[in-house]
């Protein structure tokens, strides 16, 4: 796997700045990607949709992405329509998106799941 854990995050994200803050306390080896230039690509998401299966874990529902799409529309989609919706606007990916060294993706910062997946 990678040497360094991958953080997908949005300067402007509040959750997103306290988890680089976490990451930073615990002297961890990572990397920040910002979601909206360099965002996870289709098999990542693919993947944590695998991971968590449960699409709603992987949208930003408080965005306004979010908001403008509408929930009756995003509830109709299909598991595929929503990834291509994620690759196509990444403001609809729920916040910071991470990919640990071992591959495991963390969705949202929860800092006791944060400290049982990041702390080797």
């Amino acid at each position: 796997m990678d040497s360094k854990i991958k953080v997908y995050s949005y300067k402007l994200c509040s959750s997103c700045r306290k988890s680089l803050k976490w990451l930073e306390s615990k002297n961890l080896d990572f990397e920040v990607l910002d979601i909206i230039n360099n965002p996870p690509n289709k098999e990542l998401l693919t993947k944590a949709l695998i991971q968590y299966e449960n699409r709603k874990v992987l949208i930003n529902l408080s965005g306004a992405s979010y908001r403008a799409l509408g929930a009756q529309k995003v509830n109709a989609m299909t598991d595929e329509e929503v990834i291509v919706a994620l690759v196509a606007d990444p403001k609809l990916i729920k916040r910071p998106f991470v990919v640990t060294k071992e591959g495991k993706i963390l969705i949202g910062f929860k800092e006791d799941i944060w400290e049982r997946s990041l702390q080797n």
